[in-house]
């Protein structure tokens, strides 16, 4: 079992069996609950109900989607837990993607002022970001995230093994996080990615820790996100509002998708500033382009984009804060664009696929 210490809890990364029953021996909560993704319950029906059976959990099935991220339905499970008498000293296990690890650390850090949880993320993205960090979130009028905490879980439990049942397209998605970390803060993480063409023949277990140290160093200096933590919303100022306006359209973007555009955009932005040198903005612009399958934008969805990124967490009064890049591994926060530079680094995107 490796232990990826953070500054207030520790990051378990090995077969899950094995860390529940550890941690459970080891702590003494009055009830244990499990909310569990739909999809990764039928994937793992077998496993999930045989620490049931075991640790004595209670489990809540619940179905998932960007839609479903809300405050109604963490009502539901407020009203669940308060059916099965959880009490101040109970202890929800969070086992899904991001989706499940934000709303539902959001609903116990909410619940009687906040009862413990542990995050069992098991999608790509929750492993390496979402699940990592203490922010807790759901979305509220069509803005991302936009209602939320910071708290931390009691532990993290990555297991790699749930990697396996995950979709390509899932699996991509995920790695768009893994590439934001190599870009901002680790050049030999990048030149690593750079040899990677086949998700699947990836070591997942060697290279979380990597990617998973670069939130960490960040998190541990700066918690909540005053200023070096912004660097991690690196292409997710774009990426935000693009998944916001997909999501109410017949094709959806997935979060990495999302943020996998807002990072070629916000590359753009930077190289427009003169920062960020046009070497590696058509190498950062190649790359991700490799993985992420095309998807066009159109003049009234760019207008739409313009407009969301006014409402985005991290902007002060009315500018619009962005992290920037000066080079691979080397990030820039609290930068600001025009709305002309900003549609600019759409049309760039929208170039770079033409010719794929």
């Amino acid at each position: 079992m490796k232990k990826i210490k953070t500054s207030d809890y520790q990051i378990l990364l090995g077969d899950a069996t094995e860390a529940l029953n550890k941690w459970l021996k080891k702590n003494h909560y009055t009830s244990h609950f499990a909310l569990v993704d739909e999809n990764v319950y039928r994937l793992h029906k077998k496993l999930i109900d045989t620490w049931c059976k075991e640790f004595s959990i209670k489990k809540k099935i619940l179905p998932v989607g960007e839609k479903l991220k809300s405050i109604r339905s963490c009502e539901k499970i407020w009203a669940w837990l308060m059916e099965q008498s959880a009490d101040r000293h109970s202890l929800v296990i969070n086992i899904g993607g991001g989706i499940i690890g934000d709303m539902g650390g959001f609903a116990a850090a909410t619940y009687k002022r906040g009862i413990a949880f542990i995050q069992m993320p098991t999608t790509l993205l929750s492993q390496v970001d979402a699940s990592i960090g203490g922010k807790l979130a759901v979305n509220f009028k069509s803005i991302k995230n936009n209602i939320g905490v910071f708290r931390h879980p009691e532990t993290i439990i990555i297991d790699t093994n749930f990697l396996k049942t995950l979709a390509d397209r899932e699996l991509t998605s995920g790695f768009a996080e893994v590439i934001k970390h190599a870009l901002i803060a680790d050049k030999k993480l990048w030149k690593k990615l750079l040899k990677i063409s086949d998700l699947r023949t990836v070591d997942w277990s060697k290279l979380l820790i990597q990617a998973i140290e670069v939130k960490n160093k960040i998190v541990a200096v700066d918690p909540f996100e005053k200023k070096e933590r912004k660097a991690l919303n690196f292409g997710h100022t774009v990426g935000h509002a693009l998944e916001s306006i997909f999501m109410k359209t017949k094709k959806s973007l997935l979060h990495g998708e999302a943020v996998a555009i807002g990072m070629i955009c916000e590359s753009n932005l930077s190289y427009q500033k003169g920062t960020l040198s046009k070497t590696e903005l058509s190498a950062i612009t190649a790359y991700i382009n490799h993985f992420y399958k095309k998807r066009k934008i159109t003049t009234n969805q760019i207008k739409k984009v313009k407009a969301l990124v006014k409402h985005d967490k991290k902007n002060k009064g009315k500018v619009i804060n962005y992290t920037f890049l000066k080079s691979v591994g080397v990030f820039e926060i609290d930068q600001t664009a025009t709305n002309e530079a900003l549609e600019e680094s759409i049309n760039y995107y929208l170039q770079s696929i033409r010719s794929l």
